[in-house]
């Protein structure tokens, strides 16, 4: 995997979806088959419409008695109306949180966690379903060989910023952390390095020993060092 990994590259292609229409027992007995906790919705053009989850069935059960008080009714007055649904179409959240297959995996992450949600529909510019990504999927780029890792740190990182000429500076990685070693010239480029080091996919972390000579004088700023003759 090189470059920028995408949820394009680790996402699961083969999903099962509900049709707006499925009922209930339907919906329970497909999450149990499939082991999800969550299934997409789709619509009669294949267009992801919502997502039904295990949060969406619950108040069936939660609200069979029919006992809940008044300030229930009023306070989880969506749960209620769930608690009468009996289609996927009446259950599911809308509309769902969807992300490109193009999108990079950090982007993906984000959204997970700000929707607080498990898993999300991938969806082509169409809006058809292309398959899902979930936590475990944005985990997988951490599976990466170190020497691999390795490899592309030296080819995206040292390379690019240095050239191949500059032998001195090394590339250790070890269960996905990396060590930059060796002197540079220019002790700018020392944070420079790190930060792309730690943008590489499967890294866990950077450990940065380079060190670096004096940065070089801005031309328009007086040189400390530098002693004036009169």
């Amino acid at each position: 995997m090189e470059g920028t990994p995408t949820v394009n590259d680790v996402m699961t292609r083969t999903v099962v979806a509900l049709r707006t229409g499925a009922a209930f027992k339907d919906i329970v007995k497909t999450m149990q088959e499939w082991r999800v906790s969550a299934l997409p919705v789709l619509d009669g053009a294949g267009h992801v419409v919502g997502v039904v989850s295990e949060a969406d069935l619950l108040p069936k059960e939660e609200y069979a008695t029919g006992d809940q008080d008044r300030h229930g009714q009023v306070r989880y007055l969506a749960d209620v109306r769930k608690a009468d649904a009996v289609t996927a179409g009446e259950l599911m959240t809308a509309p769902a949180v969807t992300v490109a297959p193009d999108a990079p995996l950090a982007h993906a992450a984000r959204l997970m966690a700000r929707s607080r949600v498990k898993r999300l529909p991938v969806v082509g510019r169409d809006g058809a379903l292309k398959g899902i990504v979930s936590r475990s999927d944005l985990l997988k780029v951490f599976l990466r060989e170190d020497e691999d890792i390795a490899e592309e740190v030296r080819r995206e990182v040292v390379v690019r910023l240095f050239g191949t000429s500059l032998a001195p500076v090394g590339v250790e990685v070890h269960d996905g952390v990396v060590t930059l070693t060796g002197c540079l010239d220019d002790a700018a480029f020392v944070p420079l390095a790190t930060l792309l080091a730690r943008a590489v996919p499967g890294v866990v972390d950077v450990h940065c020993t380079l060190t670096g000579g004096r940065r070089h004088p801005d031309p328009d700023l007086p040189d400390p060092h530098r002693t004036s003759s009169a």
